[in-house]
């Protein structure tokens, strides 16, 4: 029996957006809080927790991108061309949110509120159309003869919409629950007090796509509904309770650790959602991981390089976190 390259590539890309998700998420999640925080010291202090990090963070997004390309050819040609406009709007959030945290440190006072609004704006941006290019893939690419054959705004939908706006719920409390670890005192406080209203925020939108999706998708309705996935599968939304519960103790009783890792442990179920309900579609519904995979050989010369390049990946995130680990405070600074 030989090996599914297919399958391991597809093991990998999956890797990388999930560390990108969790990692720029909360990176995201800040800057999306910042309208809920008005003084510049503790804005300050919430960019810090993060400035050290953060454009190591997006390292998992170059690589998803990249092993998409090389492995599967034909959905990053079909993808990309589906998905120009929410994609291009993305980066640029992410240029205005990269070139605040660089310039509003440098920035005269009177002109801090520029890059603060930059922050905002470019982080709301990036989350909200990560989410919609999300939603579009839930729906699926019309595909003939192995070349998207839709339109330029088939990606706009209230479906996809929704999807965006529930990637930011989703990403404010990652970076909340973030700011509840990494700072104390008034700015902690304030954060426990918005985690509870977008924890319930954020069960109420995963409710909704949860319920959309199968009515929208008959294929994805029989996938989750059907016998015996339905018991199979059930484990998931009970988890997804369980943890939300567990998640709405611990900021009652003020823990500092414990919400960033059931958020995380959140995202990670909805992840899982989402990879129950499309597998092994890479473009959905019609083209799966082997339908649009490359040649063997360059899956197979490339998967050399990545699975040496992997390791130094996670060993450099794994060293910064920890440098830049504990508690940051308002004597901290930006350098």
């Amino acid at each position: 029996m030989g090996i599914d390259l297919p399958l391991i590539w597809a093991v990998i890309i999956i890797f990388g957006i999930m560390m990108y998700v969790v990692m720029d998420g909360f990176d995201l999640g800040i800057g999306i809080l910042f309208p809920f925080i008005k003084g510049k010291s503790d804005r300050d202090v919430m960019m810090n927790t993060v400035a050290p990090v953060w454009d190591g963070n997006e390292t998992w997004l170059v690589l998803g991108g990249a092993a998409l390309f090389g492995a599967f050819p034909l959905a990053y040609s079909v993808v990309l061309s589906a998905l120009y406009l929410p994609l291009i709007l993305m980066l640029i959030g992410l240029i205005f949110r990269g070139v605040a945290f660089e310039f509003r440190f440098k920035a005269k006072d009177d002109k801090v509120h520029v890059w603060d609004k930059a922050f905002i704006g470019g982080s709301i941006t990036a989350t909200f159309f990560q989410g919609v290019a999300l939603g579009a893939f839930i729906d699926g690419f019309k595909v003939v003869d192995r070349q998207f054959a839709g339109g330029s705004l088939d990606w706009l939908t209230p479906f996809t919409l929704f999807c965006g706006v529930a990637l930011v719920v989703a990403y404010a409390l990652l970076g909340c629950t973030w700011l509840i670890m990494k700072t104390e005192g008034k700015l902690q406080e304030q954060m426990h007090n918005l985690a509870r209203p977008l924890a319930f925020v954020l069960l109420a939108v995963i409710g909704i796509v949860s319920l959309w999706t199968p009515l929208a998708h008959t294929e994805i309705a029989a996938r989750w509904f059907t016998l015996p996935n339905l018991f199979w599968f059930l484990p998931v939304p009970i988890l997804v309770l369980v943890t939300m519960y567990g998640l709405l103790r611990a900021v009652a009783r003020n823990a500092h650790y414990t919400p960033f890792l059931l958020t995380l442990v959140l995202i990670f179920l909805g992840y899982s959602g989402l990879g129950i309900s499309l597998w092994p579609y890479i473009v959905p519904p019609s083209i799966t991981i082997w339908d649009a995979a490359a040649p063997p050989q360059s899956q197979g010369f490339m998967l050399v390089g990545t699975l040496f390049i992997i390791p130094f990946i996670l060993g450099y995130t794994f060293w910064s976190y920890y440098v830049f680990r504990g508690k940051v405070t308002h004597e901290d600074g930006y350098h």
